[in-house]
Protein backbone atom coordinates (compact mmCIF):
# COMPACT_ATOMS: atom_id res chain seq x y z
CA UNK A 1 0.00 0.00 0.00
CA UNK A 2 1.45 3.49 -0.49
CA UNK A 3 2.44 5.29 2.40
CA UNK A 4 2.68 9.01 2.80
CA UNK A 5 5.87 9.49 1.58
CA UNK A 6 5.19 7.51 -1.55
CA UNK A 7 1.87 9.75 -1.76
CA UNK A 8 3.93 12.61 -1.26
CA UNK A 9 6.27 12.00 -3.87
CA UNK A 10 3.47 11.44 -6.31
CA UNK A 11 1.63 14.71 -5.17
CA UNK A 12 4.99 16.49 -6.22
CA UNK A 13 5.17 14.56 -9.35
CA UNK A 14 2.08 15.98 -10.92
CA UNK A 15 1.37 18.92 -9.42
CA UNK A 16 3.50 21.43 -11.87
CA UNK A 17 1.40 19.45 -14.48
CA UNK A 18 -1.71 20.11 -12.70
CA UNK A 19 -1.58 23.08 -11.61
CA UNK A 20 -3.07 26.47 -13.55
CA UNK A 21 -4.32 23.92 -16.31
CA UNK A 22 -8.16 23.61 -17.78
CA UNK A 23 -9.87 20.30 -17.37
CA UNK A 24 -11.06 19.72 -21.22
CA UNK A 25 -12.76 16.20 -20.25
CA UNK A 26 -13.33 13.36 -17.84
CA UNK A 27 -13.19 10.21 -18.66
CA UNK A 28 -14.69 7.35 -16.17
CA UNK A 29 -14.42 3.51 -17.21
CA UNK A 30 -15.05 2.29 -14.14
CA UNK A 31 -16.73 3.80 -11.16
CA UNK A 32 -16.93 0.58 -9.10
CA UNK A 33 -13.68 1.79 -6.70
CA UNK A 34 -13.85 1.70 -2.48
CA UNK A 35 -16.77 4.36 -3.00
CA UNK A 36 -18.27 4.80 -6.76
CA UNK A 37 -16.80 7.59 -8.47
CA UNK A 38 -19.52 10.74 -9.02
CA UNK A 39 -22.01 9.87 -11.57
CA UNK A 40 -21.76 13.53 -12.37
CA UNK A 41 -17.71 13.85 -11.85
CA UNK A 42 -16.92 15.00 -15.42
CA UNK A 43 -19.95 17.62 -15.08
CA UNK A 44 -18.82 19.14 -12.25
CA UNK A 45 -14.39 18.93 -13.17
CA UNK A 46 -14.97 19.47 -17.11
CA UNK A 47 -13.91 23.12 -17.76
CA UNK A 48 -12.73 24.02 -14.55
CA UNK A 49 -8.96 25.33 -13.64
CA UNK A 50 -6.83 23.48 -11.11
CA UNK A 51 -5.63 25.75 -8.95
CA UNK A 52 -3.72 23.86 -6.45
CA UNK A 53 -2.71 19.83 -5.26
CA UNK A 54 -2.06 19.09 -1.93
CA UNK A 55 -2.20 16.47 0.31
CA UNK A 56 -3.70 15.47 3.69
CA UNK A 57 -2.30 11.92 5.42
CA UNK A 58 -2.37 9.59 2.52
CA UNK A 59 -5.36 11.71 0.62
CA UNK A 60 -4.63 13.85 -2.66
CA UNK A 61 -6.66 17.04 -2.82
CA UNK A 62 -6.64 18.31 -6.39
CA UNK A 63 -8.06 21.71 -5.57
CA UNK A 64 -10.53 23.11 -8.86
CA UNK A 65 -12.21 26.65 -8.96
CA UNK A 66 -15.59 24.94 -7.26
CA UNK A 67 -14.61 22.51 -5.97
CA UNK A 68 -11.67 19.37 -4.71
CA UNK A 69 -11.29 15.95 -6.14
CA UNK A 70 -10.32 14.07 -3.16
CA UNK A 71 -7.97 10.50 -4.44
CA UNK A 72 -6.39 7.92 -2.64
CA UNK A 73 -4.70 5.48 -4.16
CA UNK A 74 -5.62 2.53 -1.42
CA UNK A 75 -3.93 -0.88 -1.97
CA UNK A 76 -2.38 -0.78 -5.46
CA UNK A 77 -3.43 2.94 -7.13
CA UNK A 78 -0.96 4.59 -9.18
CA UNK A 79 -1.58 8.41 -10.93
CA UNK A 80 0.60 9.30 -14.09
CA UNK A 81 0.62 12.01 -16.73
CA UNK A 82 -0.01 10.87 -20.08
CA UNK A 83 -0.60 12.05 -23.69
CA UNK A 84 -4.45 12.45 -24.10
CA UNK A 85 -6.00 9.95 -26.37
CA UNK A 86 -3.55 7.15 -25.39
CA UNK A 87 -5.38 3.98 -25.37
CA UNK A 88 -5.97 2.58 -22.16
CA UNK A 89 -5.34 -1.15 -20.93
CA UNK A 90 -7.12 -3.42 -18.23
CA UNK A 91 -7.15 -1.38 -14.66
CA UNK A 92 -6.70 2.30 -16.10
CA UNK A 93 -10.35 3.59 -15.11
CA UNK A 94 -9.90 7.36 -15.26
CA UNK A 95 -8.39 9.91 -17.30
CA UNK A 96 -8.84 13.49 -16.62
CA UNK A 97 -7.74 15.54 -19.60
CA UNK A 98 -5.94 18.71 -19.70
CA UNK A 99 -5.59 21.51 -21.80
CA UNK A 100 -1.85 20.93 -22.37
CA UNK A 101 -2.48 18.05 -24.28
CA UNK A 102 -1.16 15.75 -21.56
CA UNK A 103 -4.29 13.67 -18.81
CA UNK A 104 -4.00 12.30 -15.70
CA UNK A 105 -4.33 8.47 -15.59
CA UNK A 106 -5.66 6.66 -12.55
CA UNK A 107 -5.07 3.17 -12.47
CA UNK A 108 -5.91 0.40 -9.99
CA UNK A 109 -5.69 -3.38 -10.46
CA UNK A 110 -7.80 -3.95 -6.80
CA UNK A 111 -9.67 -0.94 -6.68
CA UNK A 112 -9.84 -0.47 -3.73
CA UNK A 113 -8.79 3.69 -3.98
CA UNK A 114 -11.45 6.63 -4.35
CA UNK A 115 -11.79 9.60 -6.18
CA UNK A 116 -14.64 11.80 -4.67
CA UNK A 117 -15.83 14.96 -5.05
CA UNK A 118 -16.06 17.62 -2.24
CA UNK A 119 -16.97 21.37 -1.61
CA UNK A 120 -15.47 21.07 1.94
CA UNK A 121 -12.71 18.70 2.05
CA UNK A 122 -11.11 18.84 4.90
CA UNK A 123 -14.94 18.99 6.79
CA UNK A 124 -15.52 15.81 4.40
CA UNK A 125 -16.13 12.80 6.58
CA UNK A 126 -12.81 10.60 5.18
CA UNK A 127 -10.64 13.72 6.57
CA UNK A 128 -12.12 16.04 9.22
CA UNK A 129 -11.43 13.63 12.16
CA UNK A 130 -8.03 13.07 10.83
CA UNK A 131 -4.65 13.59 13.54
CA UNK A 132 -1.84 16.41 12.44
CA UNK A 133 0.87 15.74 9.54
CA UNK A 134 4.06 14.40 11.01
CA UNK A 135 5.99 16.91 9.39
CA UNK A 136 3.95 19.79 10.61
CA UNK A 137 4.18 21.89 13.74
CA UNK A 138 1.24 20.41 15.61
CA UNK A 139 2.40 16.85 16.00
CA UNK A 140 5.38 16.80 18.53
CA UNK A 141 6.40 14.23 21.83
CA UNK A 142 4.05 15.96 23.74
CA UNK A 143 1.18 14.95 22.32
CA UNK A 144 2.34 11.46 21.97
CA UNK A 145 3.21 11.21 25.78
CA UNK A 146 -0.35 13.27 26.45
CA UNK A 147 -2.47 10.84 24.08
CA UNK A 148 -0.92 7.80 25.49
CA UNK A 149 -1.38 7.81 29.10
CA UNK A 150 -3.58 4.99 30.55
CA UNK A 151 -3.25 3.44 27.00
CA UNK A 152 -2.49 -0.46 27.50
CA UNK A 153 -2.02 -0.62 23.62
CA UNK A 154 0.99 -1.90 22.27
CA UNK A 155 3.46 1.58 21.30
CA UNK A 156 3.14 0.64 17.66
CA UNK A 157 -0.40 0.49 16.75
CA UNK A 158 -0.92 3.85 19.03
CA UNK A 159 1.42 5.60 16.60
CA UNK A 160 -0.63 4.03 13.46
CA UNK A 161 -3.59 5.50 14.53
CA UNK A 162 -4.90 7.86 12.69
CA UNK A 163 -6.57 9.82 14.76
CA UNK A 164 -3.27 10.16 17.01
CA UNK A 165 -0.89 11.18 13.86
CA UNK A 166 -1.95 10.55 10.27
CA UNK A 167 0.58 8.67 7.89
CA UNK A 168 2.55 6.41 9.95
CA UNK A 169 2.49 3.54 8.13
CA UNK A 170 3.61 -0.32 9.23
CA UNK A 171 7.16 0.39 7.47
CA UNK A 172 7.77 3.98 8.94
CA UNK A 173 6.46 2.88 12.05
CA UNK A 174 8.56 -0.39 12.54
CA UNK A 175 11.77 1.89 11.42
CA UNK A 176 10.98 4.51 13.98
CA UNK A 177 10.42 2.67 16.65
CA UNK A 178 13.71 1.04 15.56
CA UNK A 179 15.53 4.03 15.96
CA UNK A 180 14.34 5.66 18.89
CA UNK A 181 15.29 2.17 20.78
CA UNK A 182 11.98 1.36 21.82
CA UNK A 183 10.28 -2.03 21.75
CA UNK A 184 7.48 -2.14 19.40
CA UNK A 185 5.10 -4.58 22.20
CA UNK A 186 5.43 -1.98 25.19
CA UNK A 187 2.57 -0.60 26.31
CA UNK A 188 2.04 2.92 24.99
CA UNK A 189 0.90 4.60 28.34
CA UNK A 190 4.01 3.06 29.84
CA UNK A 191 6.29 5.21 27.75
CA UNK A 192 8.18 8.15 29.00
CA UNK A 193 8.17 11.79 27.98
CA UNK A 194 11.58 11.73 26.66
CA UNK A 195 11.15 8.56 25.31
CA UNK A 196 8.22 10.15 23.10
CA UNK A 197 10.11 13.38 22.36
CA UNK A 198 12.97 11.42 20.63
CA UNK A 199 10.18 8.75 19.35
CA UNK A 200 8.54 11.91 17.38
CA UNK A 201 12.09 13.55 16.22
CA UNK A 202 12.69 9.67 14.59
CA UNK A 203 9.15 9.57 12.98
CA UNK A 204 9.86 13.08 11.40
CA UNK A 205 13.27 12.43 10.42
CA UNK A 206 12.86 8.73 8.75
CA UNK A 207 9.18 10.53 6.90
CA UNK A 208 11.34 13.16 5.94
CA UNK A 209 14.41 10.83 3.95
CA UNK A 210 11.70 8.41 2.49
CA UNK A 211 9.66 11.54 0.67
CA UNK A 212 13.63 12.62 -0.34
CA UNK A 213 15.06 9.47 -1.03
CA UNK A 214 11.26 9.10 -3.44
CA UNK A 215 11.43 12.17 -4.89
CA UNK A 216 14.99 11.35 -6.37
CA UNK A 217 14.78 7.92 -7.28
CA UNK A 218 11.79 8.54 -9.85
CA UNK A 219 11.64 12.42 -11.25
CA UNK A 220 9.35 11.55 -14.04
CA UNK A 221 5.61 11.37 -13.59
CA UNK A 222 5.24 11.82 -17.59
CA UNK A 223 4.96 8.73 -19.45
CA UNK A 224 6.12 6.57 -16.73
CA UNK A 225 4.67 3.89 -14.20
CA UNK A 226 3.56 6.80 -11.73
CA UNK A 227 5.04 4.53 -9.03
CA UNK A 228 7.46 6.23 -6.60
CA UNK A 229 10.72 4.75 -5.41
CA UNK A 230 10.72 3.30 -2.04
CA UNK A 231 12.80 3.95 1.07
CA UNK A 232 13.86 -0.22 1.06
CA UNK A 233 18.12 0.42 0.81
CA UNK A 234 17.46 2.46 4.31
CA UNK A 235 15.84 0.29 6.04
CA UNK A 236 16.97 -1.62 9.52
CA UNK A 237 13.94 -3.30 10.40
CA UNK A 238 11.44 -3.65 8.36
CA UNK A 239 10.93 -6.72 6.27
CA UNK A 240 14.34 -7.89 7.66
CA UNK A 241 12.62 -10.84 10.24
CA UNK A 242 15.41 -13.03 10.96
CA UNK A 243 18.49 -11.17 9.57
CA UNK A 244 21.17 -9.38 11.70
CA UNK A 245 20.41 -5.93 12.94
CA UNK A 246 22.43 -3.64 11.63
CA UNK A 247 23.14 -1.89 14.24
CA UNK A 248 24.14 -4.70 17.19
CA UNK A 249 24.43 -7.69 15.16
CA UNK A 250 21.68 -9.54 16.53
CA UNK A 251 18.97 -11.20 15.22
CA UNK A 252 15.85 -9.53 14.83
CA UNK A 253 12.51 -11.09 15.56
CA UNK A 254 9.44 -10.16 13.70
CA UNK A 255 5.76 -10.59 15.63
CA UNK A 256 2.63 -9.92 14.98
CA UNK A 257 0.84 -6.35 16.54
CA UNK A 258 -2.74 -5.49 15.23
CA UNK A 259 -2.27 -7.91 12.59
CA UNK A 260 0.40 -6.18 10.59
CA UNK A 261 3.78 -8.28 11.21
CA UNK A 262 6.08 -6.07 12.89
CA UNK A 263 10.33 -6.56 13.20
CA UNK A 264 12.51 -5.37 16.00
CA UNK A 265 15.45 -6.28 17.55
CA UNK A 266 16.16 -7.32 21.39
CA UNK A 267 19.46 -5.65 21.49
CA UNK A 268 18.53 -2.31 20.86
CA UNK A 269 14.85 -1.99 21.43
CA UNK A 270 13.31 -2.02 25.31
Amino acid sequence: MPELPEVETTRRGIAPYLEGHRVTRVIVRERRLRWPIPEDLDVRLSGQRILRVERRAKYLLIGAECGTLISHLGMSGSLRLIEAGLPAAKHEHVDIELDSGLALRYTDPRRFGALLWSQDPLEHELLRKLGPEPLGDAFDGERLYQLSRGKRVAVKPFIMDNAVVVGVGNIYATEALFAAGIDPRREAGSIARARYVKLAEEIRRILAQAIDCGGTTLRDFVGGDGKPGYFQQALFAYGRGGEFCKVCGGTLREVKLGQRASVYCPRCQH
